[in-house]
């Protein structure tokens, strides 16, 4: 049995591209590298290319480990595969509440400031008249203490939908799920994204895994990705909940990337010269080792210094529950 304390989980991701005709060349950017923050620690570290590629590693402006490479040959199929061994912890426990004066403290304009990237509508996260009568029809509003609002709000869209594999894709607006009621984690997490912004809630996408551990309220299949979102809220820093589960983001959430919403944290991104129709698998494992975790210092949070990007083009992607 595996003692309460830091986790270790073994990942391993496939993303295989299959083009219906040769491609004469391709471009991509990875966002695989777990993230070394908030507790998190990567204990290694792999990735595989076929055909035979040497990915690049950089930082990009949100922090993530990101690697590039390209293929300057002609080719019917890209298979990516990366192997990582993550310690993750227990997070501390929330307060019931923020208390008073939560809410002036965000709309503070200094901190207003300093966090415009995630307080302003992005591509996939942003107000319409879809999210407008949705809130006013389940009775969201700013209202309370902020974590309180959140934690609600977010128990409220995962009574609201339904949790549907390949009722949206990757480039499905935020209206699809409000209108239909159904869709996967990333649309759960921008509509819950879309709503704090509103309040002035500094608010970020994180694309990871989850290690299903039969908790009530799980919901993400096995072998799929995961997105949740986070929100900075005063004197607790980054907090993470995640709608689709109906959760706190806790130990068995393995952070990858993060960003203002699914276009800054795709696992892939990029372009492919030729090759007729295409077609994408997807394969996620996430177990638990047994070994014991060496005591390590936790890494500290970092803010990086963020600045918009301008879009990639891009191949067929996995949606973050593929």
């Amino acid at each position: 049995m595996i003692e309460p304390g830091p986790r270790r989980f073994l990942v391993e991701h496939l993303s295989d591209f299959r083009y219906g005709e040769p491609a004469q060349g391709s471009l991509m950017v990875l966002r695989l590298r777990p993230r070394e923050d908030c507790g998190q620690r990567v204990a290694s570290f792999g990735l595989d290319i076929d055909p035979a590629a040497a990915p690049a590693p950089f930082t990009d402006p949100f922090g993530n480990a990101c690697h590039l490479f390209n293929i300057h040959r002609e080719h019917r199929h890209t298979a990516v595969r990366s192997k990582a061994e993550v310690e993750t912890v227990e997070t501390p426990p929330l307060p019931e509440s923020l208390g008073a004066g939560a809410w002036e403290a965000l709309d503070d304009g200094t901190a207003r400031f300093r966090h415009w990237e995630f307080l302003n509508p992005s591509h996939f996260a942003r107000p319409g008249p879809a999210l407008a009568a949705f809130t006013e029809a389940r009775g969201i509003r700013r209202a309370g203490d902020p974590l309180a609002a959140l934690r609600e709000t977010a128990a409220t869209l995962h009574a609201a939908f339904r949790y549907e594999p390949g009722s949206t894709t990757v480039d499905s607006p935020i209206e699809h799920i409000l209108e239909t009621g159904r869709g996967v984690c990333q649309d759960y997490t921008h509509v819950l994204i879309a709503i704090a912004r509103s309040w002035g809630v500094p608010s970020r996408y994180v694309s990871g895994y989850l290690h299903r551990e039969g908790a009530p309220g799980e919901q993400t299949p096995a072998g799929a990705s995961h997105a949740w979102a986070e929100f900075l809220l005063p004197d607790l820093g980054w907090i993470g909940i995640d709608p689709t589960n109906d959760t706190f983001a806790d130990h068995r959430h393995v952070r990858i990337a993060v960003g203002r919403d699914y276009a800054d944290a795709a696992p892939t991104r990029g372009a492919v010269f030729g090759g007729g129709e295409s077609r994408l698998e997807v394969r996620v494992t996430v177990t638990e080792s047994e070994e014991p975790v060496q005591a390590t210092p936790a890494p500290r949070a970092e803010r990086p210094n963020i600045r918009d990007v301008a879009p990639t083009p891009q191949v067929p992607r996995a949606s973050a529950d593929q």
